[in-house]
């Protein structure tokens, strides 16, 4: 695997602290893209700037989870958000109630919709702003 590849794969999982150090190494010309990730030594990373760059979020991550949201016995929502503290704040505010239970999914989920099948993953990607709604669920009771 290239450098290229794990930068890209990173990016896409949304590994911050590893694209910042990779970022970090880039820049520095320690690393270029197309050598293989064998040839990887963080040692030759300044990791103080490196956390710098992590705390500042230089690259401007801001990971967006999925969770479902029990409302009652048969119906879940699912909502796009920063943590479960923030799903929970949205889901009062939207139904003024508390949920009865909150659960962290992985954006690689996959369920049907309409004919298609899609990942929480690619359906954020229709999402400018979070948190968000992603979806309702009913159990057949």
């Amino acid at each position: 695997m290239l450098v290229e590849e794990l930068y890209l794969d990173s990016i896409r999982f949304e590994e911050s602290s590893l694209v910042h150090y990779l970022y970090h190494l880039l820049t520095e010309q320690k690393i270029s893209l197309d050598d293989s990730i064998q040839a990887l030594d963080f040692d030759q990373a300044d990791h103080q700037k490196v956390a710098e760059m992590i705390q500042n979020n230089v690259l401007g991550f801001y990971k967006i989870r999925i969770y479902s949201l029990k409302m009652n016995q048969n119906d879940f929502v699912f909502i796009f958000a920063n943590s479960e503290q923030e799903a929970i704040q949205f889901y009062t505010e939207n139904f003024q109630q508390s949920p009865l239970n909150c659960h962290e999914y992985t954006l690689d989920f996959q369920l049907a919709r309409g004919n298609e099948v899609i990942s929480f993953r690619d359906m954020r990607k229709e999402f400018e702003r979070f948190p968000a709604i992603a979806g309702y669920f009913g159990r057949m009771g």
